[in-house]
């Protein structure tokens, strides 16, 4: 699809269509039905319509996935593999990972309407070398020696957790896939996998290519399903020792409660934002007007950290937003396959509506539309890249996560009054500053209370760098090796020594 000049969409034949291979629960290493028997439908975003019909995991589905995967933990042989053989293994899963890109970037383009291109290019690749990233850390997992202040000595050894549940999002399905499953293999874990209902066939077939790469049954289980059914099993459960979980802030409390009155198994959380990129009058200025756009628009803003608060200085206001409104004319939303669109579908009928209404919101409050602010097309869950300018910090669109192509552009004076504005907010995921001045950098880098920031770039992900949240952003870090700790629990060993000469 392409945009035309009357606004709607003209249909391009797609490059590739992928067969759709796996619609089962992948089990202690097989692909079987859910118990119940039960199907749920997986929809296209780009029409509407009906891909293919998904295994509907349920509670007793969950507790059988829980039972392998406790048996390969306490019996199986991957916790006790040296470090070089998972390592090996990993890294065979990473080549076959390259060796499938194609088939699994279609897969998440024609189920979550993600750009076939950026999925190919982008985000399997990252997929392949995340794996490697932890493969390379598997033979690395190392304890300490301790000097003791008695007649002891002591070392720490850093054991696997034991089971996790994982609970993924819609938004990057191959990439959390492997954020999640990555070091939590390398530090030797058995585990369940929750995709979100919404894109479950990435999952599933790399449920596949972790049996190729030769991972003992049980390790890697997926259940696929609604998550108020198979999502608060994994996190009620009182065999699992650790849930990971990466969605709204809503469904993180969920969790913490399930967690707490189970087993008090542990929890982190990846939640949701408003994170504000300010841009000084001294920025340079083309690039802090990209990188508003990047920010605000990168993969539908349909990413936790999306810049969707938009702080200009007062001296460069007016022509910022001019050029921002010249901009985003350009913008090209189409079918993600496609090679020209900047822009796919929202995800599910559900998220779109729910964006249309924040839109709604900021036209009812006041702001001024700058650009776009209605559906694009006459079929699928398009939007148009929507701008607001007089943006005040108490409207419903400047306080809560749209998830969606929304920005909204605010004005500030001095850096003590955007840095009030910009931690202004319950969440605390990010933030970009735009500045040519050092001192500036620095203040407001320090200042703003959030898990990453961003100074003249944005979305600077990488997987040696921990990426998480302050306040109801939420706890724990996923990437680097902060990534890998979240998966070991840390044991003490002591013994006595006796006239020894040195303590």
């Amino acid at each position: 699809m392409s945009i035309e000049s009357n606004g709607k969409l003209t249909h391009k034949k797609m490059k590739f269509v992928p067969e759709i291979k796996f619609t089962k629960l992948f089990i202690n290493g097989q692909f079987v039905d859910s118990i119940s028997g039960k199907t749920f439908e997986t929809i296209d975003p780009r029409t509407g319509d009906v891909i293919t019909e998904v295994a509907q995991g349920i509670k007793e589905d969950v507790d059988l996935a829980v039972e392998a995967a406790r048996d390969a933990f306490d019996n199986g042989p991957w916790p006790r593999l040296p470090g070089t053989q998972r390592r090996s293994i990993l890294m065979k899963l990473a080549d076959l990972i390259d060796e499938n890109a194609e088939e699994l970037a279609a897969l998440d383009a024609i189920d979550g309407g993600k750009l076939f291109h950026d999925g190919k290019n982008i985000d399997i690749p990252s997929a392949a070398e995340t794996f490697r990233y932890y493969a390379g850390a598997a033979d690395k997992i190392h304890g300490d020696t301790l000097k003791m202040s008695r007649e002891f000595q002591a070392y720490t050894l850093r054991e696997p957790i034991g089971v996790v549940g994982h609970i993924t999002p819609w938004n990057f399905p191959s990439m959390m896939f492997a954020m999640k499953v990555g070091p939590a293999l390398a530090a030797g874990c058995t585990m369940i996998v929750k995709p979100a209902e919404q894109t479950p066939l990435s999952a599933l077939y790399y449920a596949h290519l972790t049996k190729l790469a030769g991972i003992p049954d049980g390790v890697v289980n997926v259940v696929t399903g609604y998550g108020p059914i198979a999502g608060a099993a994994i996190s009620s459960h009182m065999d699992i020792d650790k849930v990971s979980f990466t969605g709204s802030t809503e469904v993180g409390r969920l969790i913490m409660k399930d967690a707490a009155v189970s087993n008090l198994k542990q929890v982190s959380l990846e939640l949701g934002g408003k994170s504000p990129i300010i841009i000084f009058d001294d920025a340079d200025f083309d690039k802090a007007v990209d990188l508003a756009l990047i920010g605000s628009l990168y993969n539908k803003a349909k990413i936790c950290v999306a810049g969707s608060r938009v702080f200009v200085q007062e001296g460069i206001y007016d022509k910022f937003v001019k050029k921002l409104e010249e901009k985003v004319r350009s913008w090209v939303v189409g079918d993600p396959f496609d090679a020209d669109s900047q822009q796919g579908p929202q995800v599910e009928k559900k998220q779109f509506e729910k964006i249309l209404s924040y839109i709604e919101h900021g036209k009812r409050e006041g702001a001024t539309l700058l650009a776009g602010g209605k559906r694009f097309g006459e079929k699928g869950y398009y939007i148009e890249p929507t701008i607001f300018t007089d943006v005040k910090d108490d409207m419903i669109i400047a306080k809560e996560e749209i998830f969606g192509p929304v920005m909204s552009v605010l004005k500030f004076k001095t850096m003590d009054e955007v840095i009030r504005r910009a931690n202004a907010t319950k969440y605390g995921l990010a933030a970009g500053v735009i500045t040519e001045n050092l001192n500036i950098a620095n203040t407001v880098s320090r200042s703003i209370r959030a898990g990453a920031i961003w100074i003249n770039c944005y979305f600077a992900f990488d997987r040696d760098s921990p990426y998480g949240g302050y306040k109801m952003s939420g706890f724990g870090r996923d990437m680097g090796m902060d990534g890998l700790d979240k998966y070991l629990h840390v044991k003490s060993v002591a013994t006595p020594i006796y006239n020894t000469p040195w303590l």
